[in-house]
């Protein structure tokens, strides 16, 4: 192995909110998708119009914008296909992440300015393929999520230094292989591979006999429930160091369809672990304490040391902080104005975490409106406060409270 590189953080953007989060929060870059051709057909995701003031803003920060182009399309609307390649181009556009080889040829025609990445949904398992790839114009190719940390040494080995990997590091994991699943047209007719994925793996299912029509049996699994196949959630935060070893260009955290909180944090933790990591200085276990803090399912190390396993007890998310309000505005002496997401009350205790900030916790100690009437329990959405923090925090910093919100059995 050759000399360390620092990798990119990588993180979603599903909408104008989730990309501000993760450009504040400390991405490198941001992956995205417009209306028509990505994989995540329930994020937000961007409109022509608004593309190019997503890739203003993030180019104004130092970071740069990948766009999904990564369905599989169809004769019939693979003809629309130039004239979306060039509008992103002429966006302003870094990257087009592209899975279908037709996609990824007219990309280079006519849309050559823009790198070409190459989709986890490939499947990009060994160096063949990579360097396959790369010989056809690759950038990067984006691994397939089953490969473990010794073939990324072993493909970066025996792939040419110009190739950047990516791997994904964080976020939801499929139950079939890097998405290449059917139950959900199968059951519901939307299609796992054109972005609409119903997560049909996430349900708990009975066997029922064809003789006794609604008598339902339950189906166990070693004893320990139902779900047979329930994925867990990937987290490599602990394996940083491992991730740099492996020559990876690029860590990627999964989540176009999740929250702009769940961005923000993520992001948050990972920026400030890599940054640690690779400084060599020792990392603060408070950022490891964040990815708890967002909505997840039980934590794994993905395929990167071995199989993950699955979960069996339940498929429920672990929610246990709710987000209360972002912060518009703080002068110095701490006093904030906020717009309200969820209700809070005089009293309460809550955290404040920001860009490049450390979390902390104060008790409410006054609540006033926009016009500065006092209010004990503002429950309006969106409605603008006042409050006095115990320091300043940064513009677009988050106000969340402990509340367990967690589904129960």
């Amino acid at each position: 192995m050759g000399e360390r590189i620092k990798p990119e953080l990588l993180a979603p953007a599903g909408d104008m909110e989730r990309l501000r989060m993760a450009v504040l929060y400390g991405a490198d870059a941001v992956y995205l998708a417009g209306e028509s051709f990505g994989m995540r057909s329930f994020a937000g995701n961007f409109s022509p119009e608004e593309l190019p003031r997503a890739v203003d803003f993030a180019h104004a920060h130092g970071v740069r914008v990948h766009v999904t182009v990564n369905t599989m399309p169809r004769c019939g609307e693979i003809e629309a296909l130039p004239a979306w390649l060039e509008l992103l181009s002429d966006a302003g556009v870094d990257a087009l992440i592209t899975a279908d080889l037709g996609t990824f040829t007219l990309t280079g025609k006519y849309a050559p300015r823009c790198e070409r990445h190459v989709s986890t949904q490939v499947s990009v398992a060994n160096h063949v393929s990579a360097r396959a790839w790369y010989e056809l114009g690759a950038k990067r190719v984006i691994l397939a999520r089953e490969v473990s940390l010794e073939e990324i040494r072993e493909i970066r080995a025996r792939t040419p230094a110009e190739l950047e990997l990516e791997a994904f590091v964080h976020g939801a994991m499929c139950v079939s292989y890097s998405g290449r699943c059917l139950l959900s047209n199968y059951m519901t007719g939307r299609d796992s591979n054109r972005g609409a994925c119903a997560q049909p793996c996430r349900y708990q299912y009975y066997l029922m006999e064809e003789k006794r029509p609604g008598e339902y049996f339950p189906v166990f699994e070693d004893g320990k429930g139902t779900y047979i196949m329930n994925s867990r959630d990937m987290c490599m935060i602990d394996h940083v160091d491992d991730l740099i070893d492996a020559g990876l260009s690029s860590l990627k955290i999964e989540g176009r369809a999740k929250s702009a909180y769940y961005a923000a944090i993520v992001t948050g933790a990972y920026r400030h672990v890599i940054d640690d990591v690779f400084a060599g200085r020792p990392v603060d276990p408070v950022w490891r304490d964040e990815v708890e803090k967002v909505s997840h399912r039980h934590y794994a190390t993905g395929f990167y040391y071995g199989p993950p396993g699955q979960y069996y007890e339940n498929a429920r998310y672990v929610r246990e902080w709710q987000v209360v309000a972002l912060v518009t505005a703080c002068d110095q002496s701490g006093h904030a104005e906020l717009t309200l997401r969820n209700k809070f009350s005089e009293g309460d205790t809550l955290e404040a975490v920001g860009p490049d900030m450390k979390p902390f916790s104060f008790v409410v100690e006054g609540i006033e409106d926009g016009d500065g009437v006092p209010v004990a329990e503002p429950k309006t959405p969106q409605m603008a406060l006042r409050v006095r923090l115990p320091r300043p925090v940064p513009e677009w910093s988050i106000l969340r409270i402990a509340r367990d919100l967690s589904a129960k059995s």
